[in-house]
């Protein structure tokens, strides 16, 4: 209880400094706020129609749009690699903003959208895409609700349905942007808001007084028809007492924050005391067992083995598919490395909202360096179990998980650039990421490797035997499929809550901010993932079951099945996904993340139990 008691002392401050300071620790040097005289112009770029229906995203100036464009045209910005990645592509618009300057429905250009055009856009409409703009590095939001002062979600609407369920779409924008003065010449952004509007052009001009549901601009999508629609905007500049550091905070209120907190909160206790009472067996009955072992041994007269001393011959016997094993495992840390470094560059506030990508962008590069780590602790632990495969072992690390997630990639972005989507990653970039992994990661874990071969093997403190010995008939719970699926639970257990943020800012066009939950999250998945292991090793090892090297991994890497299982919940009840291209680029990246979290959480579970076997057999005399 002790232990108990100076864990929890630990922890707390822990998780107090963890968690108090992180709703707030966003804006570090590097990030500076941008001041504007009275009448400066601003400027608004336009990004992709994002919609959560079918998670294909479509370019602004997609042609079919028929969105007016600047008079020189438009002009793509600069974006990191993660940006480009999710598919964020931003333009310059012919939208003209200056500080502290009113316009009242200026109009920008009226184009004629035919049939086949206004059906895809009524499509759209049903489909719900939004549409997303930037100003000062802030997202143009909308409210569902004027009485609340929080945005209710990031991007408007393209258009809206009537009562009798028909599409209407929007053309005039009104764009309230609010800015504090910090002195007489000095303002500053701290808010964009956009309440799209439909109005039916006449004499290619709007009636911007019109108001639904007056004159509803309605596409015609009947063969041979065309539509002549006029776009228009108002800009109100809105002072507010909004300071510029906490600007963020309108768009990442969530009206059930306080679930959130408690869900957490709740699952770090009942992990906790989980692993708490797994701890207190454990020990305690390792603790009789080497006391009954080593006096067994003083005594005189010969008596039997038994338990899991009695496999002490065979514990350290080299696993089936060592090379498999070997590489899994040095890619798993890899991943943890990246996860871990990435995740605390987060919680510190290194990774603000505003800087777009920059998550991605950061994990990426992380992932590229640690390449070392891969090849260094894929080499040591296949030197460990006897291969002499060294080529081929390097090869594998470099090559083998990289190389599918690549291809998977690859084809993707196929299903992308068939629904001629703005996601579709350029050829440009693959080449980048080409060059990435070819000419730094790949070098990187060949060093790694070089340091891990080179290194004196691991030493194990009892001998292996010459004949395997026979492994006796064991109980239901300890048989291969039901240890698996068991020891998945509880690893899968610690982070679902948090899974479900994870997976709507992925899927629903949200912000994901709380890094220092995630910071918690990952160590209890760890600890969780290590107890889990040893428990199920520790049990096997008692039946006197050796072959615990793959079923030490396997019992923590089933969180990854569990995780694919709640992405098909997530699917079918918290999204409305329709469509072969859709469905397959959710499904398929849903993946992708499943097998990347068994490797990650199977390598914690095998390196915990390894250590744990090599401990207690070094605590026994064995002749």
């Amino acid at each position: 209880m002790q232990s108990v008691a100076s864990l929890a002392g630990v922890l707390l401050p822990l998780l107090l400094s963890l968690l108090l300071p992180g709703a707030h620790c966003f804006y570090l040097p590097g990030v500076a706020p941008r001041d504007y005289a009275k009448g400066a112009k601003l400027e608004l770029l336009v990004n992709t129609l994002s919609s959560p229906e079918t998670v294909i995203p479509y370019d602004y100036y997609f042609s079919r749009f028929h969105f007016c464009t600047p008079a020189d045209g438009p002009k793509a910005q600069s974006e990191s690699l993660g940006a480009i990645l999710f598919g964020d592509r931003l333009f310059t618009s012919p939208f003209e903003l200056r500080m502290a300057e009113n316009v009242t429905c200026q109009t920008l250009c009226s184009p004629t959208i035919p049939s086949e055009d206004a059906a895809f856009i009524n499509e759209a409409i049903m489909e719900r895409y939004m549409l997303n703009w930037v100003v000062d590095g802030l997202p143009a939001a909308s409210k569902l609700n004027d009485e609340t002062d929080h945005y209710s979600t990031i991007g408007f609407p393209l258009g809206s349905l009537t009562t009798e369920n028909k599409p209407v779409f929007n053309n005039h924008y009104d764009i309230y942007i609010s800015y504090h003065a910090e002195t007489k010449d000095k303002h500053r952004v701290v808010g964009v808001r956009v309440a799209p509007v439909s109005i039916k052009s006449k004499d290619k001009q709007n009636d911007c007084k019109q108001r639904p549901p007056k004159s509803l601009m309605v596409l015609k999508d009947d063969p041979n028809e065309s539509t002549h629609v006029t776009f228009s905007y108002s800009v109100y500049w809105v002072p507010s007492t909004t300071q510029w550091g906490t600007r963020w905070d309108h768009y990442l209120y969530t009206a059930d924050s306080k679930i959130h907190w408690f869900s957490i909160i709740n699952s770090a206790t009942v992990v906790f005391l989980l692993t708490g009472m797994v701890l207190m067996i454990l020990l305690r009955a390792l603790r009789r067992d080497i006391a009954r072992y080593n006096e067994i041994e003083a005594q005189d007269d010969v008596q039997e083995e038994f338990g899991w001393k009695i496999v002490h011959g065979d514990v350290f016997r080299s696993p089936p598919l060592r090379m498999l094993l070997s590489v899994l495992i040095g890619n798993g840390a890899q991943l943890a490395l990246m996860s871990a470094v990435t995740v605390g560059f987060a919680a510190l506030g290194f990774l603000s909202p505003s800087s777009r990508g920059s998550l991605t962008t950061v994990m990426l590069v992380f992932y590229v360096l640690f390449g070392s780590v891969a090849g260094y602790t894929s080499a040591r632990f296949y030197k460990f179990f006897g291969g002499e495969a060294w080529r081929q072992n390097v090869l594998l690390a470099a090559f083998l998980l990289p190389g599918i997630i690549f291809a998977i990639f690859v084809v993707l972005n196929f299903f992308l650039i068939g629904a001629e989507s703005s996601g579709a990653v350029p050829f440009s970039t693959m080449f980048f990421l080409l060059a990435m992994w070819l000419l730094v990661s790949a070098p990187l874990c060949l060093i790694g490797a070089y340091f891990g071969f080179k290194k004196a093997k691991m030493e194990v403190p009892v001998r292996t035997n010459q004949i395997p010995r026979q492994v006796p008939e064991q109980p239901a719970y300890l048989k291969l499929l039901p240890s698996i699926l068991l020891g998945g639970i509880l690893p899968f257990g610690a982070v679902f809550i948090e899974l479900n943020f994870i997976m709507s800012s992925i899927w629903s066009n949200r912000v994901y901010y709380v890094f220092g939950f995630l910071m918690l999250v990952l160590l209890i998945l760890g600890l969780t993932c290590s107890l889990v292991s040893i428990l199920i090793c520790y049990f096997q090892l008692c039946a006197e079951n050796y072959h615990w090297w793959w079923r030490s991994f396997l019992s923590s890497a089933s969180a990854g099945i569990y995780m694919f299982l709640y992405g098909i919940f997530y699917y079918v009840n918290r999204l409305d996904v329709h469509g072969p291209a859709a469905t397959t680029l959710y499904f398929g990246w849903t993946l992708v993340m499943s097998v990347l979290f068994s490797i990650l959480t199977g390598t914690a579970g095998f390196v915990a139990a390894f250590y744990f076997v090599r401990k207690i057999y070094s605590a026994i005399k064995v002749d």
